[in-house]
């Protein structure tokens, strides 16, 4: 294999690109496994189902606050023609492969002295990391599409500041890609828009008004979420249960260890089995490592504007959610999401350690070139910079090899049993809406192992009442409840537990009641209402029954729903045609790069 390693690890160029490339499109599959396999994605908060339906709330104008926008809309308007399952995990693997080509992106822009050693290193920390394994077990696949535009937000930045005509339109394309990308979700759009805003904002030609484009452009991706924020009928999200959301110590590493191995997730059972013993330790001390031997390499070339930015970054992903994680931290958090509209999406405070992640990849690069460099010359003779450079890749995915296979086996397709689609088709939004039982957003099933979103409102045509109240098991507390923004859905489940009489959920707008009976959860006397409602069906997994005579339950107005429709159509819009405008501008890039 020496010429293989000479080729790939050698002098960056074509053909190191080339296998690197490879190299993270076959780690993207080896990392989702036997995900790939046939059956819908369930899990934690991943939930597709063979046939979504375009609800309100599919739309972020339910009772629920827009978490899940434009990512429902997508996998509802392509269900009829594609397996939302079979879209979910496109999606997810694209993702992981974009992350890995971005980190090959990003070395050969800032950092070519790295060579063919800095761009496989990198490649192999953007995807072989516990950032990628968290989100994934936490089920935020679509978040990962927003950890996979941030390099190359930084890269198309960088095209954009080109003398070229030509260059500066690639630049301006793959900026409208990434963002739109990073958009299929709320926080993603966040990540994106404030690295690719700040990056536009770095010293430069033309930089007020590169900016004002950049913002721009952003906003046109993230008006569906935008849109539903401003007209959706969510209540405001509380600041109930901000501790349990902070970020996790880990063993041996506390919260900022944790964190700057980019790790520590609030979940702690969404956490791959290394990260729980001492070879999370030293997997973090192993990039850190690496991660010093880059910085004075950053420090020479931070006249840089765009490199400085991805080093304070990499610094505030890394401080801020460790900060936040703290005492006064948790005061000042709490204070924010109580007050400012929205500030809900910073309770999750590790996801924002995905900003650290360009800066990560450029010292990376340059630490592993540094240090096979060094091996080479303190061995002459014995130990070659190709050699040394697929050695040190082989050290980081032995220390994250438990990615590999739907995150050590634990992540599989799921299969609905027969009941779900007998429900379903029985269900007529147009009657009213459906409340559920237990109580809770959360189902335990039996052949399922992790607690999962309810998958009701993503298989029934009508909309189905959920608080989006969440039980959170934390150390020293216990189960703590963190409130959710369903107030209707809230009154509808009271009323199920104290067993009030069926007319009771009828003139608030509630036509049916699906009891999943295999899920275990607060029931409390809902037996009492069930035994006053009608059974439609009754099998051994559910049981709907039909409340007679429903008041008309809130709708979105057809303005509203035009309105979002509208959005969402500009957000798929922006990301068509910067997808088309990569296509078509990218020739331009290879060429100035003697591709």
């Amino acid at each position: 294999m020496p010429g293989l390693t000479t080729r790939a690890f050698g002098p960056a160029g074509p053909a190191a690109d080339r296998w690197a490339r490879l190299y993270a499109a076959l780690s993207a599959l080896l990392i989702l496994g036997p995900l790939l396999g046939p059956g819908q994605w369930l899990w934690r908060d991943a939930v597709t189902t063979p046939r979504p339906f375009l609800t309100d709330s599919a739309l972020g104008l339910g009772d629920g606050a827009p978490r899940a926008v434009p990512q429902d809309w997508l996998l509802a308007g392509l269900g009829p023609v594609i397996d939302p399952g079979i879209v979910a995990r496109i999606v997810t693997a694209a993702a992981l492969t974009a992350a890995g080509w971005g980190a090959i992106a990003l070395v050969r822009t800032f950092a070519p002295p790295a060579g063919g050693v800095g761009v496989f290193a990198a490649t192999t920390v953007a995807l072989w990391n516990p950032f990628v394994g968290e989100r994934l077990l936490q089920g935020h696949w679509s978040l990962l599409t927003g950890y996979a535009a941030l390099p190359w937000l930084l890269v198309a930045a960088h095209r954009m500041r080109s003398r070229r005509a030509a260059v500066r339109r690639a630049g301006w394309a793959l900026t409208a890609l990434a963002a739109a990308a990073a958009g299929l979700t709320p926080t993603g759009s966040v990540l994106a828009g404030i690295v690719a805003v700040t990056a536009a904002l770095c010293p430069g030609p033309r930089r007020l008004g590169r900016a004002a484009g950049t913002a721009g452009l952003w906003l046109l991706t993230a008006v569906p979420w935008l849109t539903a924020a401003v007209i959706g009928e969510a209540g405001a999200t509380g600041a109930s249960g901000i501790d349990a959301f902070a970020a996790r110590a880990e063993p041996a590493l506390g919260t900022l260890g944790a964190l700057a191995g980019l790790g520590g997730i609030w979940n702690g059972d969404a956490v791959p089995l290394t990260r729980t013993t001492v070879i999370g330790a030293l997997a973090t001390a192993v990039l850190l490592v690496i991660v010093a031997a880059g910085a004075p390499a950053l420090w020479r070339r931070r006249r840089d504007p765009l490199i400085s930015l991805a080093a304070i970054l990499a610094v505030l992903g890394v401080l801020g959610p460790a900060l936040a994680a703290t005492g006064p931290g948790l005061v000042v958090l709490e204070f924010v999401v109580d007050t400012v509209p929205g500030a809900g999406l910073l309770r999750d405070g590790q996801k924002w350690v995905a900003l650290a992640v360009p800066g990560y990849l450029l010292a990376v690069g340059f630490g592993a070139a540094r240090i096979t460099g060094a091996l080479r010359d303190r061995y002459p003779g014995r130990v070659s910079v190709p050699a040394a450079g697929a050695t040190l890749c082989a050290v980081l995915l032995v220390l994250s090899a438990d990615l590999a296979w739907g995150v050590g086996g634990r992540l599989a397709p799921y299969r609905y049993p027969a009941d779900w689609a007998e429900v379903s088709a029985q269900v007529s939004g147009e009657e009213g809406d459906v409340a559920v039982v237990p109580a809770g957003s959360f189902r335990r099933f039996p052949d399922l192992d992790p607690v999962a979103l309810d998958p009701a409102p993503r298989m029934l045509p009508a909309e189905v009442l959920q608080t989006g109240d969440l039980v959170v098991r934390m150390p020293e507390a216990g189960e703590v409840t963190v409130s959710g923004e369903g107030t209707r859905a809230a009154q509808v489940e009271q009323l199920l537990l104290a067993g009030a009489p069926p007319s009771a959920l009828a003139a608030r707008g509630v036509a049916w009641v699906l009891e999943e009976k295999t899920s275990p959860g607060p029931r409390g006397d809902s037996e009492r209402t069930l035994a006053g409602a009608f059974p439609v069906f009754v099998g051994e997994d559910l049981a709907l029954y039909r409340i007679a005579d429903p008041a008309p339950a809130p709708r979105a107005t057809s303005a509203e729903r035009t309105a979002a429709h509208t959005a969402h159509g500009v957000w798929a819009a922006v990301l068509l045609l910067g997808a088309a405008g990569v296509a078509v501008t990218g020739r331009a890039v290879r060429r100035r790069a003697g591709a």
